[in-house]
């Protein structure tokens, strides 16, 4: 993993999440491979196991920079009640992701 990076991303959860009441802010962290731009691993501030896990699933293998097909799955697949916090998040760190290797937008 010595090409890789870690980026993290963050968003306003809705005010009746319990995300926010633990966390204050959504936070979404990545590990990616800096040659190929893939996400290796991603963790998220959930309050259930199984919400890291489903985010984790939805993001490792995945290319960074794949915003469109990304967000389209999460919109697709994630109903939780954080879904808006997700995909401002994931776009957080990508953005923050680009600017520091210099990948285009």
């Amino acid at each position: 993993m010595s090409s890789s990076i870690f980026v993290t991303g963050e968003a306003k959860a809705p005010s009746n999440n319990a995300i926010t009441t633990q966390y204050g802010l959504f936070y979404i962290a990545f590990v990616i491979d800096n040659d190929t731009h893939r996400i290796l691993d991603a963790e998220c501030t959930a309050t259930l196991a199984l919400t890291n896990s489903f985010v984790r699933d939805l993001f490792v293998g995945a290319s960074i920079a794949e915003e469109g097909r990304l967000t389209e799955q999460i919109t697709q697949r994630y109903h939780g009640s954080s879904q808006r916090a997700l995909i401002a998040a994931y776009h957080s760190a990508v953005v923050k992701y680009r600017g520091i290797v210099g990948l285009p937008g």
